[in-house]
Formats: C-alpha cells, sequence, structure tokens
C-alpha cells in the first residue's frame, strides 16, 4: 500500500539518448536542502558508467550509484547501476536482477511502478528524451496511484520518443523544456492537488512490480493482468501476454520479460535484418560451392555442367534480392534503436 505523507518525496526520472546534458542542468537547479529524494535511469545496460561522477559536478546534492539495501535519504540523487533494475520499498532501496523491461536492464518503468504502488501521492514522474517508449508505462502507473507526473516538452529533446509515449500515456500535469523542469519539480514538491486513484491499473502495477523484483511470475498471474497471444517472446521463446488495455499497448512472457509494442517491434525487426542476412550468406555460399562444381564439371566434361549453369543465374539474383531487403530492413532498424 502506498504511504501517507503531507507532501510529494520521492522523484523518479527516466532519460536516454541525449538525456546527460538535460540531467545536468535539472540536477543543477536543484536546492541544496531539497526535501525529496531523486532516483534515475538512464539505459546504460552493462556497460560501466560514470553517471554520477558526471552529475555530481554540476550539483549541490550528493550523487551515487544506488546500493542494494540502502535507506533511503533525503537530499540524495541516486542513479541505477548498471545491469541492475532499481526499485523502491519500505524507505529502502532493491536492485534486481529480473527479467529485462523494453530490452534494457536497468530501464525506467519498474523504478517508476515501485514509486507509484509503494509511494502513491509522494511520488514525481519525470519522462525526458530518449528513443522508444521506456517510461511512458511507468509514468501511467504513477498517474493512476495519484502522482504527479512531467514530462520534456519534445520539441526541446535529442530523441522524442520517451516523451511523445509518455504524453500520450497520460495528462501529464507540466510539459516543460529543459530549463523548466528542475523548477517543476522542486514546486511540485508541494503540489497538493486531490488525484483520482486508477485501482485497476494501481493493482496491475503492484503485481508486476512484484515480477521484477522476484524474477518470477507464473501463468495464473499473467491471465489476472492481461491475455495470451499467439506471439513468442523473442527473450526465451515463451508464451506472451498483452498487458491491460489502452496505451501503451504493452506485452509480457510468463518468465517476466516485458516490453511495449513499440520496442517489440523494434527488436523484430532487428531480428528480421538478422535473419536476412544469414539468408545472404547462405545464397552465397550455395553460390560458390555451384560454381566450383561447375568448375570441376567442365574440367572433367562432365554433363552436370550444362545445368550447374543453369543455377548460376537465378542464384546470383536471389543473392542480390534478399541483400537489398537486408539493407532496406537496416535502415529501419538504426532508426528505431534503443537510446
Amino acid at each position: 500500500m502506498a504511504k501517507i505523507s503531507n507532501g510529494r518525496d520521492i522523484v523518479v526520472v527516466a532519460a536516454s539518448l541525449g538525456g546527460l546534458q538535460v540531467l545536468k542542468k535539472i540536477v543543477g537547479v536543484l536546492p541544496a536542502d531539497l526535501p525529496a529524494s531523486v532516483f534515475i535511469v538512464m539505459h546504460v545496460g552493462t556497460w560501466p558508467s560514470q553517471l554520477p561522477h558526471l552529475l555530481a559536478s554540476d550539483s549541490r546534492l550528493p550523487v551515487v550509484h544506488a546500493s542494494d539495501g540502502e535507506a533511503i535519504e533525503k537530499g540524495t540523487i541516486y542513479v541505477a547501476p548498471p545491469d541492475r533494475h532499481m526499485l523502491l520499498r519500505d524507505d529502502t532501496v532493491v536492485l534486481s536482477t529480473g527479467p529485462k523491461e523494453n530490452f534494457a536492464r536497468p530501464a525506467a518503468d519498474p523504478l517508476f511502478r515501485s514509486a507509484a504502488v509503494n509511494y502513491g501521492a509522494r511520488a514525481i514522474g519525470v519522462v525526458l528524451t530518449g528513443k522508444l517508449d521506456d517510461g511512458a508505462a511507468g509514468l501511467k502507473a504513477i498517474h493512476a496511484c495519484g502522482g504527479f507526473t512531467i514530462v520534456q516538452d519534445p520539441s526541446t529533446c535529442a530523441a522524442p520518443d520517451m516523451p511523445d509515449a509518455a504524453l500520450k500515456a497520460v495528462p501529464p500535469d507540466v510539459v516543460a523544456p529543459i530549463d523548466d523542469i528542475g523548477p517543476a519539480i522542486v514546486r511540485a514538491l508541494t503540489d497538493r492537488t486531490p488525484r483520482r486513484i486508477d485501482m485497476d491499473e494501481s493493482e496491475r502495477a503492484a503485481l508486476e512490480l512484484k515480477i521484477a523484483a522476484t524474477g518470477y511470475s507464473s501463468p495464473a498471474e499473467m491471465e489476472r493482468i492481461g491475455h495470451r497471444t499467439s506471439l513468442t517472446c523473442p527473450e526465451c521463446g515463451g508464451v506472451i501476454w498483452r498487458i491491460g488495455e489502452g496505451y501503451p499497448l504493452r506485452y509480457r512472457c510468463h518468465t517476466g520479460h516485458a516490453f511495449s509494442a513499440m520496442s517489440l517491434e523494434s527488436r523484430q525487426r532487428s531480428g528480421a535484418e538478422d535473419a536476412l542476412w544469414s539468408a545472404v550468406r547462405r545464397l552465397e555460399e550455395e553460390l560458390l560451392l555451384v560454381r566450383e562444381r561447375l568448375s570441376l564439371a567442365e574440367a572433367t566434361h562432365s554433363d552436370d555442367a550444362e545445368a550447374l549453369r543453369d543455377e548460376i543465374a537465378p542464384l546470383e539474383a536471389a543473392v542480390e534480392a534478399v541483400r537489398r531487403l537486408a539493407l532496406e530492413s537496416a535502415k529501419s532498424t538504426s532508426s528505431q534503436k534503443v537510446g
């Protein structure tokens, strides 16, 4: 259950491509006596991250990589470390190796859900620049649980996908350019506007939070929050359920991997590109073998030579046709990569 408080004091922030400069501006205007804790997820994957160091140079608040089990302190900025979901529970930080969401770990949606479920109206969700739509579902959970929502103005973003998706998911409390987001966070700390709670969405968020924290789910639980589809999970090959209704369109498999339709489409497109290049390789190898067989047949005056010559032109045409498809797929994929 969400904790009761006289004000908002949990700030969760999602950023990706182009996010470093925006984050530096935001932390640079937060006061040294900020009566709140700030939690940042940026898509760093498994790579070593210097984000706390980079932000600390602009911040009057301490900036640290979060540690599992540490008590949450006000006036501190916590950054999700590489390859760990950062979750909030019982006024402590929980780092999880639970299933990836939107093909990312850390991902924004698990953090946002944990803030929504465990802190309710105390939570402020902020979605900044980035590709695809991580953070949209999490911001929807914050809105459903009575929290405050802030979205960077897409026209000021290096990559507007994440803010665009967030704006489709919720009616935000604030849409602001880069320079106004920090002050908007400070003002939101004392916001007292009554909010309507969406019980269905909040209960769904609670179950999905459990999956992120424990790495465990069951088909029975999936049936509670969605309905089975004919799709399969590109991560593990498991059955996929569509989760909830409305935007963003989301999916989960029974082992816990979660993705939006946008991120799933991007991964499927990437898989299609890989398959096409594999087909090019196989066709080129087949063509090479036919040519070698033809060379031997001609050297030995075999009757097979004419038939082998007839195979070459169709194979050459097939190689070029599939290569063109692979190149077109690569163009499409490169414009949709997670950022």
